[in-house]
């Protein structure tokens, strides 16, 4: 069977990929058929039902190539891999993210988190704001972890902006990594939920997960990797600018921050809501915003957080 396929309201570049190696893994695939791709045009030869097939999931790449700045081959193997699949997985509100350690299942558990998981799949970078205990931190680590483990990815990267250790840095016993390593201890918690404690330190140690502060991050180049700044409320809008402009081909970056727990000196400095409103309108940002009702820690956090709010409120009056 014989079929030419016409690409209509997209650059073939964004479909082929550089030196067309997103169409060679793609036809990869299909190693009976005889796929010649030139300019807007696809000439198949070959079985029908491998004609037919070819057409579907070309149609599955195109479409999600709408949702992301960049193509890249893991897409294509999400695309073969009904299991991985981040259609099928984002279409399912109760999917299991991953398996912790303990092997209880790490899933969303409400509807924002759930818009969390789907922006992942669907934008490059994902703002993740609300108050304490909803859980933003935690999900994006699960998705970061599930992408690691999948090979969607080549690196995990957490930081922080190191506010709080500013002056007491220099008191603190150890080298620079055990001055900071209580700071960012939040994030190995996370991290040892879900990844087998020697794994998690053999991960450590050759790179694949990179845990610190934000200061660490000027002048590199951040590719192939998920990359997640929290506590975002302590970075000035300077500090988000040389974060987010870290980000390489085929990355994934998440911001997550509280706007209501700003530690620097002056709480207006804070370049968070500011980076927020700048990019709103930028395709491929998304931005979910928690509230005190998505809070999944003991009930008693949601009762402290309002009654922390109200006091603040009246403070302004």
């Amino acid at each position: 069977m014989k079929k030419v396929i016409t690409l209509e309201a997209i650059d073939p570049i964004e479909i082929y990929g550089a030196g067309n190696k997103i169409m060679e893994e793609f036809c990869s695939f299909f190693p009976g058929l005889k796929v010649v791709a030139r300019g807007n045009q696809i000439k198949l030869d070959g079985d029908e039902s491998q004609v037919e097939q070819f057409s579907v999931k070309l149609a599955e790449l195109i479409e999600r190539r709408k949702h992301k700045m960049n193509l890249t081959k893991f897409d294509v193997v999400e695309i073969f891999d009904g299991e991985s699949s981040a259609e099928s997985f984002t279409l399912n509100g109760d999917a299991v993210i991953l398996h912790s350690t303990d092997g209880k299942p790490v899933r969303a558990r409400n509807r924002t988190q759930q818009e969390l998981v789907k922006a992942y799949f669907n934008s490059d970078l994902i703002f993740a704001v609300g108050p304490a205990g909803t859980g933003k931190t935690y999900v994006a680590i699960a998705l970061a972890v599930r992408a690691l483990k999948n090979r969607e990815i080549k690196r995990i990267i957490l930081t922080r902006p190191a506010v709080e250790a500013g002056e007491r840095l220099g008191f603190l016993p150890g080298d620079m990594k055990d001055k900071l390593d209580p700071y960012l201890q939040p994030l190995y918690d996370a991290l040892g939920d879900m990844i087998p404690s020697k794994k998690l330190q053999d991960f450590i140690s050759d790179g694949t997960i990179q845990i610190a502060p934000l200061a660490y991050m000027r002048g590199r180049t951040l590719d192939r990797a998920c990359v997640i700044l929290d506590e975002a409320q302590n970075t000035n809008l300077g500090q988000l600018k040389m974060f987010l402009t870290r980000m390489g081909p085929n990355a994934k970056f998440i911001v997550t921050g509280d706007a209501s727990q700003v530690d620097l000196p002056h709480k207006e400095d804070s370049g968070l809501l500011k980076g927020i409103s700048l990019l709103k309108d930028i395709k491929g940002v998304s931005t979910i915003c928690f509230s005190n009702e998505d809070i999944v820690r003991h009930p008693l956090v949601s009762r402290i957080v309002k009654a922390f709010e109200e006091q603040s409120s009246q403070e302004v009056k």
